[in-house]
């Protein structure tokens, strides 16, 4: 009898060890400021040509003056009850007030990086908002089609096409998710919200290479990558992709910074898709809970490997426009 009450006491300390456990890493995250050193120049001029503002997640204006192109437009951002427990649906609202906030009238384009609801859900009901061509992937374009996008105003692409929006030049480059249990999958009809979450199949993954003026931009909104996907490109700026990126191996970490950085040559790097996107954007931006990501490894890794290269990393301020080309450093010799 003593044996068995034992054996009860010592799954009792277990199970409440472990729900410390989750709860501690459900209630923490890393501390914003140790990073924030690293902000990008905010005093954009009028003279800088090119402009770029931090939505949150991977979601990323760019802005010339003439032309103005959003990779993604996520706004809703449904909380965590929502995404487990109900359906989910774009928020027309929320979606009017935060394009409204950002100064978004017109755009060119909403290019869509992959199908997941933090990239796609929002992205139709932004372009009909905007007037902007919907781009991306079948799958993107049955989010389209399931909210009532037109077909002309829905462009399906595929990776190594390329489109012109004014003087920016974009090709979509195969990239992939870090690797999760939400990797894969296609959206094979039209999806009409509201639906669960994990209705939002990946899909094909892009990299977005943006080029202008003889300078590149690439942003890969997933910390995952396909070897190879990149050789011959170059990039002077990289908008890399850092969710779960922490919980990887050194060596996935170490490829993916060769891949990503080394291979395009950059000389800057500008992590996204870091923040808690549970969290409306009306709140000031927080890490991932450490639970689920560890940033604070995946910015000494950034900001180690940018050390030894002469490479810049630059968290970005969310809703403050800046120039990601400002005082770039030379390349290496």
């Amino acid at each position: 009898m003593k044996y068995v009450i034992r054996i009860g006491a010592a799954i009792a300390l277990l199970l409440i060890g472990a729900a410390g456990y989750v709860y501690y890493g459900l209630t923490h995250r890393p501390d914003i400021a140790a990073f924030v050193a690293g902000k990008p120049d905010t005093d954009v001029r009028s003279t800088s040509p090119l402009r770029v503002t931090f939505l949150g997640v991977s979601t990323l204006l760019f802005d010339d003056g003439e032309t103005k192109i959003l990779l993604d437009g996520f706004f809703t951002r449904p909380n965590s009850r929502q995404l487990f427990l109900e359906k989910i649906a774009p928020d027309k609202a929320v979606i009017k007030a935060s394009l409204q906030r950002a100064g978004i009238d017109r755009l060119a384009a909403v290019i869509v990086n992959h199908s997941h609801y933090d990239h796609a859900m929002d992205a139709p009901e932004v372009a009909l908002q905007t007037g902007a061509l919907l781009v991306g992937s079948e799958s993107t374009a049955n989010v389209g089609r399931g909210w009532g996008m037109p077909e002309d105003r829905i462009a399906i692409r595929r990776p190594g096409d390329t489109m012109n929006f004014g003087r920016f030049k974009v090709t979509l480059l195969q990239s992939r998710h870090v690797p999760s249990p939400f990797t894969g999958g296609e959206i094979t009809a039209p999806l009409v919200p509201p639906v669960h979450a994990n209705a939002y199949r990946e899909g094909t993954s892009f990299a977005v290479l943006i080029e202008r003026d003889g300078k590149a931009l690439l942003i890969n909104a997933s910390a995952g990558f396909v070897p190879g996907s990149f050789d011959g490109r170059h990039a002077d700026v990289v908008f890399l992709g850092i969710g779960q990126l922490g919980k990887q191996s050194s060596s996935y970490m170490g490829a993916y910074w060769r891949e990503l950085i080394t291979q395009t040559g950059a000389r800057r790097v500008v992590p996204i898709h870091w923040d808690d996107f549970n969290r409306p954007l009306d709140q000031p931006l927080q890490p991932i809970p450490i639970l689920l990501d560890d940033m604070n490894t995946s910015m000494r890794f950034l900001t180690a490997e940018g050390a030894k290269a002469g490479v810049d990393v630059k968290l970005p301020e969310a809703w403050t426009a800046f120039d990601p080309l400002a005082g770039l450093p030379a390349p290496a010799r």
